[in-house]
């Protein structure tokens, strides 16, 4: 088993909308292969969580604002999904930064269900193949992406390595694919 001991992983979120399997799920792989993961968003405020996109679940506390954190602190980013938290971290610049921020220092990063949009949103998927949720197909193509219908891509095009898949379904083969991935980081 891949070990993710002394690694400080980001999971960027925005306050409302994430996709509660799609954070914890993730969150919880890489705390069983020893690593620390944080909870990044643009306020202090608890992040809603979500289940199947529309009813409500649990609250988490970030630990750092977007404008706190730094790529540089981090080994690796985890994007997970939700449709309305991927369409918020997107159109927010200074998450936008700091996605790009990771990509341009060569740090790996894991994108599930909608969270390649802020990918997309970054102009960073040029030569990448990856997958998502399907209706995010037509906007990975336009950006120079080329899309699978697969349950998780690893792409290493461009100097850093990706990770995604398609939606909760995919989770198993995403947790085991980021934390071997990560754990080279």
């Amino acid at each position: 088993m891949s070990s993710l001991t002394g690694k400080k992983i980001a999971f960027l979120t925005a306050q409302v909308g994430v996709e509660k399997a799609e954070l914890t799920s993730p969150w919880q792989a890489v705390l069983d292969a020893g690593g620390t993961p944080q909870l990044v968003a643009p306020e202090t405020s608890a992040v809603q969580s979500m289940v199947g996109d529309v009813d409500k679940d649990e609250t988490f506390d970030p630990d750092l604002t977007v404008e706190q954190a730094s790529a540089a602190d981090f080994d690796a980013l985890v994007l997970p999904g939700g449709t309305v938290n991927a369409d918020k971290v997107r159109a927010d610049e200074a998450s936008v930064r700091l996605v790009t921020a990771f990509v341009e220092a060569g740090k790996p990063v894991a994108a599930i269900c909608h969270g390649p949009w802020t990918l997309v949103e970054a102009g960073v998927v040029t030569g990448k193949t990856l997958t998502s949720f399907p209706s995010l197909r037509t906007d990975i193509v336009n950006a120079g992406g080329d899309w699978v219908d697969e349950t998780v891509c690893h792409s290493d095009a461009g100097g850093w390595d990706l990770v995604t898949s398609r939606n909760p379904d995919d989770l198993d083969a995403f947790n085991s694919t980021l934390v071997a991935v990560f754990s080279k980081a």
